[in-house]
């Protein structure tokens, strides 16, 4: 997916349709002079309503289509007969959408399956015509209801990436170069930091024919949940996913350290990502011996880890069978 394609959150400005008015008619026939009210009732207003679409995986179709409008509803006629709801709008967005009010950030809803919906905006009500308003004392109400306005505002559509894996390091740690290793992704990768810019998704194989999908997600630095780097635009993604995959090259200075770092972002950011299962990778070991990794291995943080190369592709398999077995614990 290129870079520039990738849209995670946009705002959009919804109307719903106004609610028709209902009728105030009396009915008039031959040989019926005074046959009492027969107004019928105004239509509902049309709603904006989201759809998941698993076909979808960016909001990028919205960036150029910010206005959505629904119909209106249509005024109630003689006869009692009810007029027309006004016509739905459907916005079709990917899995993992959020959506909120965007001035008070108040939460509305959440897809997170295949052809679910959610009435994001609700049409207003059709007003009730003059036949529910007759009574013994006032059988002829020349009064009707009028339809309810619509609602409009701005909205915000946020997405977070839905995915098995999430890959958690500082720039520069190797999770593009994993990614590209293990499945078809294609990211960007250079040896300076925040190459990867947006999340990037690929399919891992896995034994017997299964497999589990894989998010690389742009580097983590300290003050990240302050907005530092690209803090906030991307720790959002990591809520989505099942297992978190540390990634720390093996010649870092204090790899407890920067473990310890990164975890603590994602505490401040949000308390509970660090309820999710967590894995260990130190990358970059095809420079180092076997005497030098047993030596670390006491040193490391108390969770499943693995030393690794993606360019030797040296214990990736390893990996693999450690991240499946974390997916189904």
């Amino acid at each position: 997916m290129a870079e520039s394609n990738f849209v995670d959150y946009i705002k959009i400005y919804c109307r719903s349709g106004r609610g028709g008015r209902g009728s105030a008619h009396l009915r008039r026939e031959k040989y019926v002079p005074k046959g009492g009210p027969d107004g019928g009732d105004g239509g509902r207003g049309g709603n904006v309503i989201l759809r998941g679409n698993s076909h979808l995986w960016t909001l990028l179709h919205l960036r150029y289509h910010k206005h959505v409008f629904a119909g209106n509803g249509e005024d109630g006629m003689k006869a009692n007969k009810t007029g027309a709801d006004g016509k739905d709008i459907v916005i079709e967005v990917p899995l993992g959408t959020v959506a909120r009010e965007a001035e008070t950030n108040r939460f509305l809803c959440e897809i997170t399956k295949d052809g679910e919906e959610c009435i994001l905006v609700k049409g207003g009500r059709g007003g009730l015509g003059n036949t529910h308003f007759k009574s013994p004392t006032n059988q002829t109400p020349r009064y009707a209801q009028p339809g309810e306005p619509g609602t409009e505002g701005w909205y915000a559509l946020e997405l977070k990436i839905l995915a098995d894996v999430g890959l958690v390091g500082f720039p520069n740690a190797g999770k593009s170069t994993l990614l590209a290793t293990v499945s078809a992704a294609k990211p960007k990768i250079a040896d300076y930091p925040f190459t990867t810019l947006t999340p990037n998704l690929g399919i891992v194989s896995y034994r017997d024919n299964k497999s589990f999908v894989m998010a690389d997600i742009p580097g983590i630095i300290e003050g990240a949940h302050e907005g530092k780097g690209l803090g906030l635009r991307f720790l959002r993604h990591i809520e989505r996913n099942s297992v978190l995959l540390f990634m720390i090259p093996f010649d870092s200075e204090d790899i407890n350290k920067e473990y310890s770092i990164l975890l603590n972002e994602l505490k401040l950011y949000n308390p509970e990502l660090i309820h999710k299962r967590r894995v260990l990778a130190v990358t970059q070991c095809d420079l180092t011996s076997d005497t030098e990794m047993k030596q670390l291995e006491k040193q490391l943080p108390p969770i499943p880890f693995v030393f690794i190369s993606s360019h030797t592709k040296y214990n990736l398999q390893r990996l693999k069978d450690i991240l499946w077995s974390e997916l189904n614990a």
